[in-house]
């Protein structure tokens, strides 16, 4: 191979090419060594098809983009040099094998994995499309079998295959194609596809992109089959065992700084694969594989604005690590190294009792609750049972949701004893229903499908993410698509939202924009909160949006190293006692502003010790708004609404349920419901399967709950009263929110 241009013929920038591990689209793939000593994937770009017009300059682009993104099952980019005489990306080194070595060598993957692999390639599709970015290169040779899941690149080389830039489109017909080959090996016919998995990737195989699914439709289809995650590894031993031997492999050549080509793994005895949990820890066993070891945070101690951290200023971002929700051997921690901070409480606390549980004849889809009263939301119907005791409290009504709640949408709300559902009935499509909570009646019904534009030849859909209330304005905010399916990823996607009367159902006013990509709508007040759409080499902004005007616009701030923040659907912001909270810099610093003017009151940074990116999940606030509570990682972060102080930080030990570090999911900025709190108990839940009831004035644990029966989305819960409501599958449980 060619590698003029790189610093020797060993060596691409700050990075020491250890070994070849395969050839991807444009480009030839080393496992490489930093000058720190990180271990990192570089991909060395072909030099003809370097020299192609218009490649270094989509190649710019694209890493402009990907440096700000990170997700689940996404391989995150630490480097790169579009401009070197050999253009080279440096990614987070990850070990495993490709696609098309496992299934070369060992056959076709099972109906579970199988599942993994559509669901994580959708997941991963999924962030870099909400984030006008589109991969190009997904195959059997770019996709890595982990023992966490798949993984892919952030970015792809732009026009490596040749011909027009690709669109979303094209990256799920090569998702289905992926999918073909891990099933058969080389068929082409998609009979040998499980039933489970037949219709969709034959979508995906459509020959007019217009009539593919999108990356979140494939997701969503997956979610609602319902169906049991695999026991234990998800890969056969003997894939396992390939993976430890490369790895071991690898980390020799890295302890000894040979250059030469990876040996191949060892043969292994059929059954004689290591367990996942050796497997994790033997990738973890030295600083080799780490990729920064634990990324140990500090809270900085100054919360006064800084113009080189605002929320408006570039900065720069930290050196890119493990990104939340990747599966990780440790994660980043907020943990107080100066003098100002609290040290960090493990958690631990008893198992919970439940104080009732019941059996259902259908797994619900969303749940909602007031004191009294919960409303249980399914595929067939709505029930409604009562809090203190699982039985039933009003006749079930013919109401259902069948895609329910998930990372982009949460179709329930309730305020003022009055329930507010998004759902169809066997009669109509897409109606905002509001339900009297002390009757189970309905007040009022509205279609939304049919308030459309468009009459008779609709141009513009649009989709229901979520449903919120404040005072007497009921607001359902959304997604417009164009029918015909165009799609560009220089063009941000548009919202809107839509205000209700909350007594009759009246529209009062609708908005909509490329600056209304997700909405948080407080519980009191009349500012709303948008955080815009990220357009292609923009940066994006949250801006207020005044509901006493009608939706007119108020002040914006622009938030540019933070696209992540910004997926359509379920608001990544948080409001507490007059002040917007959101994530701003590179993702590592919470900025608290003034609701109705803008005015920034404070911020407080987080810093990682050993350089691993920090960024913040999901913020949440006290019922009295004078707390809000940050998830980062495995820390869960209190701090004062008035200023920014840290009042506690509580720590999850252990690992997750895939043999991870136990993180926070509010902190893997999926959206939805991850963390809630009553009077003076926050509750949130972690990646081994466990709801937490923390103290709100101390942040130690009350209790924990765990149920490894939880299907592969997580807990689907809610706070009543003095109630904590679980539904796992078909089963109904209650604890009580202060366990004695």
């Amino acid at each position: 191979m060619d590698r003029s241009g790189t610093e020797d013929t060993h060596r691409a920038g700050p990075y020491t090419l250890l070994a070849r591990e395969r050839t991807v689209g444009g480009g030839e793939l080393f496992a490489a060594r930093a000058d720190d000593g990180r271990l990192a994937t570089v991909r060395i770009v072909e030099a003809g098809h370097a020299a192609v017009p218009g490649v270094r300059d989509r190649l710019r682009a694209a890493v402009a983009a990907a440096r700000t993104l990170s997700g689940d099952f996404l391989v995150p980019l630490v480097d790169a040099d579009a401009d070197a005489p050999a253009p080279w990306l440096a990614t987070r080194f990850t070990a495993g094998l490709s696609l098309r070595q496992a299934v070369d060598r060992h056959g076709p993957l099972t109906e579970p994995a199988l599942r993994l692999l559509a669901g994580g390639l959708a997941r991963a599709l999924a962030t870099l499309h909400a984030a006008g970015t589109v991969h190009g290169e997904v195959g059997p040779d770019s996709v890595l079998v982990t023992m966490d899941g798949p993984r892919i690149d952030v970015l792809g080389v732009p026009g490596a295959t040749g011909g027009p830039p690709p669109a979303p489109t094209d990256d799920m017909s090569a998702l289905g194609r992926t999918v073909l080959f891990a099933a058969s090996g080389d068929d082409e016919d998609t009979g040998v596809l499980p039933a489970s998995l037949r219709e969709v990737i034959d979508g995906c195989l459509y020959p007019e992109p217009v009539d593919r699914p999108t990356a979140e439709q494939l997701v969503d289809y997956l979610e609602h089959q319902n169906l049991p995650a695999p026991r234990g590894p998800w890969l056969p031993p003997a894939v396992t065992a390939d993976l430890a031997a490369a790895a071991a492999a690898v980390g020799a050549l890295a302890a000894s700084g040979d250059r030469g080509p990876a040996p191949p793994p060892p043969a292994r005895a059929a059954g004689t694969g290591v367990s996942r949990r050796n497997l994790v820890v033997l990738l973890a066993g030295g600083a080799v594989l780490a990729g920064g070891g634990a990324a140990a945070l500090a809270i900085s101690g100054g919360s006064s604005p800084s113009p080189a951290r605002g929320a408006g200023g570039a900065g720069t971002p930290a050196p890119s690590g493990a990104p939340p929700g990747a599966p990780a051997t440790s994660a980043p921690s907020a943990s107080a190294s100066s003098a100002d901070g609290p040290e960090p409480i493990v958690l631990a606390g008893p198992d919970a009792a439940p104080a009732w549980s019941r059996a259902g004849k259908y797994a619900p889809t969303c749940l909602e609750a007031t004191d009294e009263v919960i409303m249980v939301v399914g595929r067939k119907s709505t029930s409604f049972l009562a809090t203190a005791t699982g039985k039933r409290a009003f006749d079930a009504l013919n109401t259902r949701d069948e895609l329910g709640a998930n990372m982009g949408r949460h179709p329930t709300a309730h305020a003022d004893g009055v329930f507010y559902l998004l759902c169809d009935t066997p009669d109509q499509f897409g109606l905002l229903v509001a339900f009297d909570a002390a009757r189970g009646k309905v007040k009022w019904a509205v279609n939304l499908a049919a308030g459309d534009p468009g009459g008779g030849g609709i141009v513009s859909r649009y989709s229901k993410n979520y449903v919120a209330v404040a005072g007497k304005t009921v607001y359902v905010c959304g997604q417009v698509r164009d029918v015909d399916g165009k799609y560009s990823a220089d063009e941000p996607t548009t919202g809107y939202i839509r205000a209700f009367d909350a007594a009759t159902g009246k529209v009062r006013w609708e908005a909509k924009g490329t600056d209304i990509n997700n909405v948080l709508v407080p519980s009191s007040g009349s500012h709303l909160l948008a955080a815009s759409a990220v357009p292609a080499k923009k940066p994006g902004h949250v801006r207020m949006i005044d509901a006493a005007r009608k939706g007119a616009r108020g002040w914006k701030k622009p938030v540019p190293h933070a696209s992540f923040y910004f997926t359509t659907g379920w608001p990544l912001t948080c409001y507490a006692d007059g002040l917007f909270l959101f994530a701003g810099g590179a993702g590592d610093t919470l900025f608290a502003v003034d609701a109705a003017t803008g005015e920034e009151k404070w911020q407080r940074p987080f810093e990682a010790r050993n350089g691993d990116q920090v960024r913040i999940g999901v913020p949440f606030p006290s019922v009295d708004g004078r707390t809000v509570h940050v998830p980062v990682g495995s820390d869960l972060v209190a701090l004062a609404t008035a200023d920014g102080t840290a009042r506690w930080v509580a720590r999850l030990d252990g690992a997750s349920d895939t043999g991870g570090a136990n993180l926070f999911n509010a902190s893997l900025r999926l959206g939805g419901r991850h963390a809630q709190c009553s009077a003076d108990t926050v509750f949130a839940t972690d990646s081994a399967n466990t709801l937490w009831a923390i103290d709100g004035a101390t942040g130690r644990a009350r209790w924990k709950y765990t149920d490894d029966s939880q299907p592969d989305v997580g807990f689907l819960w809610t706070v009543g009263g003095d109630r904590v409501l679980i539904a796992s599958h078909m089963t109904m449980t209650a604890i009580a929110a202060r366990r004695s």
